[in-house]
């Protein structure tokens, strides 16, 4: 009996991984399929594109889509405007984070549960886009970079992440010892909890630079002179202007152009998408250790 209640728990848990594994790579080709796709038609013929001939391997290589790209001052001008909205976000965006995170992880600062409650409310209600919209506007951050880098700058997911980090993950002893040497709590800041935060420090960079990266609304509201306008609005811009095409006339020459804008939007994502692949990597083992340790222990 107890040989084939083992056999049977066993084949069981086969069943189970089998299901896990088609599960899995169920999921690996519905995510895959659109990448490889536009990698193949960013590297394919124009015409092969348009007519639906390319799937997942590139037809008619040629490298054209990338010299009009590297050629396209936009689009130069909208990745240099879209590199410095990550950086100095992320920056401002993770300092800010710190800054209210850490005292909100003190049990003992006056009228937390409030605090908390306060924070928490805006996850589920906020102000509306045209209260928002007016406010910026009444600050003078509008059709300014200030726009992009303040409105948002602070995630209330990501500071409940940080604060769950910093109370649960750096023992008390460690607070302690820093008293009695004199220390207080805002000198252990910059002296104790960042070097102990590497982890989550690396989650929030992720976080707040993807978000910024791939951002492209508030920028839309914001900003009307076209020297600050982003990557993605510079995208956008393009496929807009080949869906409008594709309504129009049959000529030749227009024909000519759905086929290059078709082109350029690929090779474009293609070059929008490096910067955030080659940054992942470099936080890879601070990032899964981050978000554990925050959703373990929260």
């Amino acid at each position: 009996m107890k040989g084939k209640h083992t056999k049977r728990a066993f084949s069981g848990d086969r069943m189970f991984d089998m299901g896990v594994t088609v599960l899995a790579a169920c999921v690996v080709g519905i995510v895959l399929v659109p990448l490889l796709f536009v990698l193949a038609a960013s590297f394919s013929d124009p015409d092969l594109v348009v007519r639906g001939k390319v799937l997942l391997f590139p037809k008619g290589f040629t490298l054209k889509a990338y010299q009009m790209v590297f050629e396209n001052k936009d689009i130069w001008k909208g990745f240099r405007n879209t590199c410095f909205y990550t950086v100095a976000g992320t920056a401002i965006s993770v300092a800010l984070t710190v800054l209210a995170a850490y005292p909100l992880s003190k049990k003992d600062l006056p009228g937390r549960n409030i605090l908390m409650m306060l924070i928490l409310f805006t996850m589920y209600f906020s102000g509306g886009m045209i209260p928002t919209y007016l406010l910026v506007k009444d600050l003078g951050m509008y059709d300014t970079v200030w726009a992009l880098l303040i409105p948002a700058a602070i995630s209330t997911y990501n500071l409940i992440v940080a604060k769950t980090f910093f109370e649960n993950s750096i023992p008390t002893e460690v607070y302690e010892s820093a008293r009695l040497d004199g220390c207080n709590n805002l000198a252990m800041l910059p002296k104790i909890v960042l070097p102990l935060s590497k982890a989550i420090l690396a989650v929030l960079v992720l976080y707040y630079a993807v978000g910024i990266w791939n951002a492209y609304f508030d920028a839309l509201i914001y900003l009307r002179n076209s020297d600050l306008h982003p990557l993605q609005i510079i995208l956008r811009n393009i496929l807009l202007l080949g869906q409008t095409e594709q309504m129009g006339t049959n000529d030749v020459g227009m024909a000519e152009k759905i086929k290059m804008a078709e082109a350029i939007k690929y090779s474009a994502i293609v070059i929008s998408s490096i910067p955030m692949l080659i940054l992942y990597p470099f936080v890879q083992k601070y990032f899964v250790k981050g978000v554990m340790i925050g959703a373990i222990k929260g």
